[in-house]
C-alpha cells in the first residue's frame, strides 16, 4: 500500500469510517423545514400579489366608471364651398391649398373692366334720374304758383260779377224812374255779362291749373320712381363690382384650389373649400353608454395624430336618435330575422381650447373622447 493510500486510511479511520461528504450533511429534519419555509415564502408572495391586484383593479374601477369612452369619434366642421357670384375672367389667385388665411381676406380677384364700366353707366343714370326729379319738382313749384294766380283771379272774377249784377239791378229800378238812361242801363248789362263770362274763364282757368298740378305730381312719382330704379341699379352694380373680390366668409383653411389666372368662372361654380378653424367632435357613442352622459359635463379628447396631447372640452348637445335613424337608407328592422344590435348616438362635442396653429384640426381626424360623467 502506498503513502497516498494509507493517508486516506488513516483519514477515514478518524472519522469514524464515513465518507468525508457525508460528514458535513445536515441531519435528516433540515430538508423538510427548508421546503416548508420556501412554500410559505411562495404563498404569501401570492397572496401579496394577489392582494395587489385587486386593490389596483378596485381602485380602476372606481375611477373608470366616472368615464366613458370611445374611439367611434371624428372632428367635424361645417366646410364652407367658395364659389363666385358673378362671372368673369380670373385675373389673380392670391392663396394656396392648406394656406390660413383671415376673415375678408381677398382669395381670388375676377377682371373688373365690365363691371366698372356698368357701374358708371349706372351712376349717370342715376345722376340723369336725380336732374329729372329736381326739374319735376321745379315745374310742380311753376304749377301752384299758377293755380294760386287762377284762384285770384277767381275771387277778382266773382267780386266784379257780384258788382256787375248789383249796378245792374240799381239801374233797372232807376231806369223806370227816367233818373238813369237807357244807354246805362244796356251798358250795365253788357258789363254784368261781361263780369260773369271772366268769372266762368277764371273758374276754368283754375280747374285747369289744379289739373296741372296733379300732371306736376304725377310726373315727380314718376320721376322719383326712376331715380328710385336707377339707385337700385347702381347698387347692383356696386355689389357686381364688389363681388369681383372674392373673400374669405371667416378665417381657416384653403382646401381643395381648383382654379387658375385666366379660368373663366361661372356664378355659382365651386373654385375652393375653406375650412373654419372652429370645429368640433363628433362621437359615437353605443346607446348603452349615454345614461350618464349629460351636455356640459367635461371632455378630454386624444386626437389619434397629436400623440400625447390632450384636447380639452365639453358635451355641447346629444341628437335625439341613432346615427342609423338618419342615414340615407336607414334600416328596415320589421323583418322575420331580427338581430338586435346595440346602435351609436352621435354626441357633438365643443373644444373650449382655443385653435393652435401648430397643431391644426380638420374634418375626418380620428379622435378618442373621454367624458367625465357625473
Amino acid at each position: 500500500m502506498d503513502s497516498y493510500t494509507a493517508a486516506n486510511s488513516d483519514r477515514i479511520e478518524q472519522t469514524g469510517g464515513t465518507n468525508p461528504s457525508e460528514a458535513h450533511e445536515p441531519p435528516d429534519g433540515g430538508r423538510p423545514r427548508s421546503r416548508h419555509r420556501r412554500r410559505l415564502v411562495l404563498l404569501t408572495t401570492i397572496v401579496i400579489v394577489l392582494s395587489a391586484s385587486i386593490v389596483g383593479v378596485g381602485f380602476w374601477w372606481l375611477e373608470a366608471r366616472h368615464y366613458e369612452s370611445t374611439d367611434d369619434a371624428f372632428i367635424d366642421v361645417h366646410v364652407i364651398r367658395i364659389a363666385p357670384q358673378v362671372a368673369g375672367r380670373v385675373s389673380r389667385v392670391l392663396v394656396d391649398d392648406n394656406a390660413r388665411v383671415d376673415a375678408n381676406e381677398v382669395l381670388v380677384a375676377i377682371d373688373p373692366a365690365i363691371f366698372k364700366a356698368r357701374f358708371d353707366d349706372a351712376t349717370a343714370a342715376v345722376d340723369a334720374a336725380r336732374d329729372n326729379l329736381d326739374q319735376a319738382n321745379a315745374q310742380r313749384t311753376v304749377t301752384e304758383a299758377d293755380a294760386e294766380q287762377a284762384r285770384a283771379d277767381v275771387g277778382v272774377a266773382e267780386a266784379n260779377s257780384i258788382n256787375a249784377g248789383k249796378q245792374l239791378e240799381r239801374d233797372s229800378v232807376l231806369v223806370r224812374r227816367d233818373f238813369v238812361s237807357r244807354q246805362q242801363l244796356d251798358n250795365d248789362t253788357a258789363s254784368e255779362r261781361s263780369a260773369a263770362a271772366n268769372l266762368v274763364a277764371a273758374r276754368k282757368k283754375l280747374i285747369a291749373a289744379d289739373a296741372q298740378i296733379k300732371v306736376a305730381a304725377t310726373a315727380i312719382e314718376a320721376a322719383r320712381s326712376r331715380l328710385e330704379s336707377a339707385q337700385a341699379m347702381l347698387e347692383q352694380a356696386r355689389l357686381n363690382l364688389s363681388y369681383t373680390r372674392i373673400v374669405a366668409p371667416e378665417a381657416g383653411h384653403v382646401v381643395h384650389l381648383n382654379v387658375a389666372p385666366g379660368d373663366y368662372v361661372d356664378v355659382g361654380a365651386n373654385v375652393m373649400a375653406l375650412v373654419p378653424l372652429h370645429v368640433w367632435v363628433t362621437a359615437n357613442f353605443k346607446e348603452t353608454q349615454l345614461s350618464r352622459i349629460r351636455p356640459g359635463e367635461p371632455v378630454s379628447v386624444a386626437v389619434d395624430a397629436y400623440p400625447g396631447i390632450a384636447f380639452h372640452g365639453h358635451v355641447a348637445s346629444i341628437q335625439p336618435g341613432s346615427g342609423a335613424a338618419f342615414s340615407l337608407l336607414p334600416p328596415e328592422n320589421a323583418t322575420g330575422n331580427y338581430i338586435k344590435v346595440v346602435q351609436r348616438v352621435p354626441v357633438k362635442i365643443v373644444l373650449d381650447d382655443p385653435p393652435d396653429p401648430d397643431r391644426p384640426l380638420g374634418p375626418g381626424m380620428s379622435v378618442v373622447p373621454t367624458v367625465r360623467v357625473q
